[in-house]
């Protein structure tokens, strides 16, 4: 599954567009997120540092499989280069990065560590 959405410039709430068009410009926010965990997502959030709230999921009525990907796609005026993303896997569990400097990542990809019992970020 490879699908884009996009994060609008004001993010309460956050409303999405559903697949952006391939000519929709670029934000240097935009990203990746890979999912490596051995895991189903069921639900991501992506939120500014400075909100409070996470907003709606991104993902909507999908998920994200193990060994899948999306394409996450801010709106042209989204401003901000801190965000924090939190991922639901569909057991419940959850696992939150703060301050995230999306202005310098094109792909996160997410991997399970067993034996820490955590989910850990690589970032490219």
């Amino acid at each position: 599954m490879n699908r884009r959405f996009v994060l609008p410039a004001l993010l309460a709430p956050l409303a999405l567009a559903s697949l952006a068009t391939p000519a929709a410009a670029q934000s240097r926010l935009d990203f990746s997120l890979v999912n490596r965990t051995g895991y189903e997502i069921n639900e991501v959030y992506v939120s500014s540092s400075a909100s409070s709230n996470w907003g709606r999921d991104v993902l909507g009525q999908d998920t994200l499989v193990n060994g899948n990907h999306t394409d996450i796609r801010f709106s042209p005026g989204a401003r901000g280069c801190q965000w924090d993303i939190k991922v639901v896997y569909t057991d419940g569990d959850e696992t939150e990065w703060s301050k995230v400097n999306l202005c310098n990542i094109s792909r996160i990809t997410l991997f399970w560590n067993r034996q820490a019992g955590t989910t850990r970020a690589m970032t490219e």
